[in-house]
Parts: structure tokens; sequence; C-alpha cells
């Protein structure tokens, strides 16, 4: 079976303030929209909160109406603020439950021919059982597999599941298999949480076990840690180091529950060589398939941007007995802008711009051998139960 993994990076549509040529250029319309999200949801607003938020409404546009070029504020019940003839913002409630609405990211369709390339992506690598990142929502998931996916030539998954996450600016994990792969017991963790009550998964970190043809059970996580791309890098760095001892920690107790066969797969945004993801890269038996003596990196050490070195963020880790039945992997880079002095890479001839690119990452695939077979009965039915339990 082939086991692959890819950021989509959306597949219809995507937050605008996501859409600049760069991180730094987004990333203060992406901080400001997080902190006055946040300030709105407190109980209650002091005279200092409100003072902050008629700050943050003006960065994000918001003075003369609740449309931003970057954000919408719903305003359904109550009254949050008012704005007087004579201009500027005043917050006129005290908390959370004088009014109803939220504060939203506006979104803008993406290239018809970044989608298309997206398709053609997901055809080539011609995956058993692909772990999606940056999905918009299971909705979109299954229409883009429905529609787009055979009118680029090729045979639509049979499976497609997305568990809606924490992220606000509809960035979801999610998997889909083909026939003979059916997904079957699932785990959510989008409510565990830190020591200060906050979610320690940015999006989720699901659990979907999968059955083979022959009858093997594989227990596969799909991940997006925190990005670097925006709030203050301690900050990041700690949460994304939560995530990964978190990940590690389920790891372990599968592990010891019984389950061999285990991949942990996806977007951990950062490098194998990085403080952050140590508790997962030393703190478990996972095996980056990077490692692995029959994959092949294809020239470049990276799986983001120009796949140098220091964009190796995506990631198929493996628990040893899956990892020793691994054949073949490598990196599948030709739905990627390829930089152009020098043109690193060969793409897909209806790629002539960056912005039709199907995304900044690289798909991941691996191929397990047919050493793959079932679980004894009794082992299986011992490490699901314990998988339900916990």
């Amino acid at each position: 079976m082939r086991l692959a993994v890819y950021n989509v990076e959306n597949l219809f549509d995507r937050a605008k303030a996501m859409n600049f040529d760069s991180w730094e250029e987004g990333r203060p319309v992406l901080e400001a929209f997080a902190a006055l999200n946040g300030l709105l949801g407190q109980i209650t607003y002091s005279s200092a909160d409100k003072d902050r938020m008629v700050d943050l409404m003006a960065l994000l546009g918001l003075e003369k109406s609740d449309t931003g070029p970057f954000v919408v504020l719903r305003r359904n019940k109550g009254g949050l603020l008012k704005r007087p003839k004579t201009g500027g913002v005043t917050i006129t409630a005290d908390g959370r439950s004088d009014w109803v609405g939220s504060l939203e990211l506006r979104d803008e369709p993406l290239s018809e021919h970044a989608t298309r390339n997206t398709a053609r992506v997901m055809n080539d690598i011609r995956a058993d059982v692909l772990g999606v990142v940056e999905a918009e929502s299971r909705p979109v998931l299954a229409a883009f597999n429905s529609e787009i996916i055979p009118a680029l030539g090729g045979k639509a998954f049979r499976h497609v599941m997305v568990i809606d996450g924490n992220d606000e600016r509809g960035i979801d994990v999610g998997l889909m298999c083909r026939e003979g792969f059916p997904i079957g017991l699932m785990r959510s963790h989008v409510d565990d949480r830190m020591a200060n009550e906050q979610p320690i998964f940015s999006r989720d970190c699901p659990e979907f076990e999968v059955t083979t043809p022959k009858g093997a059970r594989l227990l596969i996580m799909v991940n997006h840690l925190k990005s670097k791309g925006y709030g203050e890098k301690d900050s990041s760095d700690a949460r994304r180091k939560a995530q990964a001892d978190k990940i590690a920690k389920i790891y372990n107790q599968r592990i010891s529950s019984g389950i061999d066969y285990i991949a942990v797969i996806g977007d951990l945004n950062d490098t194998p060589d990085s403080g952050p993801l140590k508790p997962l890269l030393e703190g478990s038996t996972l095996k980056d398939i990077f490692e692995h003596p029959a994959f092949s990196n294809g020239g470049y050490p990276g799986t983001y941007g120009l796949c140098n070195a220091d964009n190796k963020i995506d990631y198929i880790l493996l628990s040893p007995k899956l990892f020793e039945r691994v054949v073949a992997g490598g990196v599948f880079r030709e739905g990627m802008w390829p930089g152009s002095k020098p043109k690193r890479w060969e793409v897909y001839s209806e790629l002539t711009r960056k912005e039709d690119a199907a995304s900044d990452h690289a798909a991941l695939w691996v191929d397990l051998g047919s050493g793959l077979i079932e679980f004894q009965s009794q082992k299986m039915t011992v490490a699901a139960s314990a998988m339900a339990e916990r």
C-alpha cells in the first residue's frame, strides 16, 4: 500500500490574509485578528480592553464598517459598538454576553489553475491512504474529491474524513482512502488542554484506524503544528513543543497498548533538529521516512518553499515495525513553484506562475510492502479496546 501526506493549502478558498507572498506581509493582520478575537471572547471588558479593541479595529480597517479588507465583524444580536458621526469606534458592550456575533477572516477564491494542479498532484502520487493538511472542511474536501479529481483523469477516493478542528481560518486536517482501506475507529484531540486551559492543538491530532485489504490495522495521526508565521517566537516554540510532547505521549500509549503499526504524518512546521520537535523525534521510537535507505528526497533536503534544509517541515514518521515494511518512498514536487534562478525541478506545464502552484509544500509518499499482514485477533481486540477507553 502507498501512504502519503500533502499540505494542500486550501482547495477552493483561502483567507485573504494568508495569500501574501510571504508570512511577514500577512503577519500583522493575522496577529491583530487573533488578538481582537481573544479580547472579544472575554467574559468582561475592562477599559484597557476596550481601548485595545478600538486600536485593533482600526488596524483591521473596521473603523467605518463591519467589513474590512481582510476581516468581517458579524453582529447578530445585542450591542457591541457604536460609530459616532465624528468618527472612530466606541465599544459599548461590557462583556461577551452583551452581544452575539463573531469576527471572521474574509476568503478569496484560489486560482483555478492552482486548484486543478492540486488535483493533479493527488492523482499522480497514487496514494491508497492520503493525509490532507489545510482542507477547508469535510464538505469541501468531499466536493473536491468527487468533482475536481475525476475531471483531471483521476479516480475519486472511496472514503473522505475531516474532523472540524480548533483553527478559525478553515484549515483542518483529514484523511482520504481508496476502496479496500476503510476508516474505522476515530478519535479527536481538539479538547486536550494545556495547564492554562488553552487547547493544545492548533487544529487537531485526529487518530484514524485504517484497515488494509489484508486485514492489517494502521493507526494514522494527521497533524499540523503551530506555525512560525506569526506570534512571538518563544510563544510559538512553546506551543509547538507542547503539541509534539502530546503527540509523543499518545503514540507511546498506543504502542504500550499493543498497536504496532502507527504513522504520524503532516506539517510539523519545524526542522528535525529543532528544540520544539525533540519530544516527538527523540522522545519516542518514531522514525522519519527521510532516514530510510529506500527513500529518495529527489535531490533536495526540504519539503517547503525552495526545499532547502531549513524548509524540511513535512513528515511521515513511522513506528519501528511499520518502518521495517518500507520498500520505497519519495518527495513529489511537480505542483510546487520551482524558483526561476535556477529552476530547481520539473513542474506541470500548467504551472507557469507562482500563484498557480498547487501548494508551497511537496507531497510525501511511502510504499509499505507485502509484509504488512494482519494482527493476531486477540492482540487486535485488546489494542482497539485500549484505544477506545483512553
